[in-house]
């Protein structure tokens, strides 16, 4: 079930649903649902999805689909912060833990040429 997160910033409420293999309007009432997923919306109205969005969207889906859960039990587990989030995660693969890594190291070195 991992999905294949594209490297981009944003995205459309189409390609989010294409990537978790949901319906739009499953999304549209996720919305309603978790205060957590809130996407910003475009000048024309359209839905704007971050990349922080995309992996909320993936977590509920585990929570619901792949745990059994009812969607209090995963707005309750989301809110508790019980949800994984590494090795294991829908929303971790090994590419962005090497991003993170780098990120990491170039902060490092940022924070040692400052002092």
């Amino acid at each position: 079930m991992e999905a294949v997160i594209p490297d981009k910033l944003y995205f459309k409420i189409g390609e989010v649903a294409d990537i978790a293999s949901l319906r739009p309007s499953v999304l549209r009432y996720w919305e309603s649902e978790f205060g957590v997923l809130r996407p910003s919306k475009s000048r024309t109205g359209q839905r704007i999805y971050s990349s922080k969005d995309l992996d909320m969207v993936l977590t509920i889906k585990q929570l619901l689909y792949v745990e059994k859960l009812t969607i209090e039990g995963a707005r309750k587990r989301i809110t508790t912060g019980n949800c994984k989030s590494g090795p294991g995660s829908p929303v971790y693969n090994e590419r962005n833990g090497e991003m993170i890594r780098e990120v990491c190291e170039e902060l490092r070195k940022l924070s040692n040429s400052l002092k």
